[in-house]
């Protein structure tokens, strides 16, 4: 088996980088020369993680941060990277990057090429954001960088390259298409809290308090926000507030409708009182949100 571990810096590190045997081989795989994986691993609490190229790197390089936060300097533009965002450094050009000193990231991250590579890499460097909200399948993204790393682990025999060139492509893909990669839906079952939900979607242009909510759902009050808190770590309230503003992201990617127009879609008749609820869920303001195209462009 072809394959090289680097000596471990960090307590619980995975890294694993292919040799240019390997490389080679994958170059004149069919299937596998369009995308691959050059190295791959994993950086828990990274504390005083850092690395510079003054010549760039001959691959383009994915780094996902699960937790903390860090830098990545290009051309002298430091940007800094926090929990659920990534940034994708362009191949051949100068950078370096290290972890926030009090608070260390933690962070996946693999070298990728391929005639397709560049196909996956937006032109406008900013660390994209991959917002929590219902359904954003963030575990998802972790298992394939899982599944990646243990393919790769298991030798580079053909149909380990190959498969782990389908699962890179459904890794960047999933950056890349966000919002498609969101909006797969989830099973929905016929329990009370699959049906509260449920109803939620069907209202967000309506305000609804939990009373209705619960009576809904064929529970008592006190029983049904049990039961929805223990499911989805939030009040019924806070969740209502999630769709809808889950719902707001969309119009905002996808349609021309004003602030305001959205707003109203979503139950707020005060634009300004929706805006302030909007960052503080978001973490930006709807204008930003729209102006940046995050959720378009990942």
């Amino acid at each position: 088996m072809s394959r090289h571990y680097k000596k471990d810096t960090f307590k619980g590190q995975k890294m694993l980088v292919l040799h240019k045997k390997a490389i080679k081989k994958i170059k004149k795989n069919a299937i596998a020369k369009h995308l691959y994986v050059t190295d791959i691993g994993y950086f828990p609490k990274a504390q005083f993680h850092y690395r510079e190229r003054k010549e760039g790197c001959l691959e383009y390089i994915l780094i996902f941060c699960i937790d903390g936060s860090g830098w990545i300097e290009i051309k002298g533009k430091k940007y800094h990277l926090k929990n659920n965002q990534y940034f994708i450094i362009p191949k051949l050009e100068p950078h370096k990057y290290g972890a926030n000193d009090l608070n260390p990231w933690s962070i996946y991250w693999l070298h990728f090429n391929g005639n397709h590579a560049d196909h996956f890499v937006n032109p406008n460097n900013y660390p994209r954001e991959l917002y929590t909200l219902e359904n954003s399948k963030m575990s998802d993204r972790v298992k394939l960088f899982e599944d990646i790393f243990y393919t790769l682990e298991e030798g580079h025999f053909t149909n380990n390259i190959e498969y782990s060139n389908v699962l890179l492509t459904a890794l960047l893909g999933s950056l890349k298409y966000f919002s498609l990669f969101r909006k797969s839906k989830l099973v929905k079952g016929k329990d009370p809290i699959s049906k509260a939900i449920k109803y939620m979607r069907d209202n967000l242009n309506k305000k609804l308090d939990v009373e209705t909510i619960a009576s809904y759902s064929e529970l008592s009050v006190s029983h049904f926000c049990l039961l929805f808190k223990k499911r989805t770590l939030h009040t019924p309230i806070e969740h209502f507030i999630f769709l809808k503003m889950q719902r707001a992201c969309y119009l905002l990617d996808y349609s021309s409708l004003k602030v305001y127009e959205i707003a109203a879609s979503v139950g707020y008749e005060d634009t300004y009182y929706f805006t302030r609820v909007f960052k503080k869920v978001m973490g930006v303001s709807p204008t930003s949100f729209r102006k940046k195209g995050v959720t378009e462009n990942h």
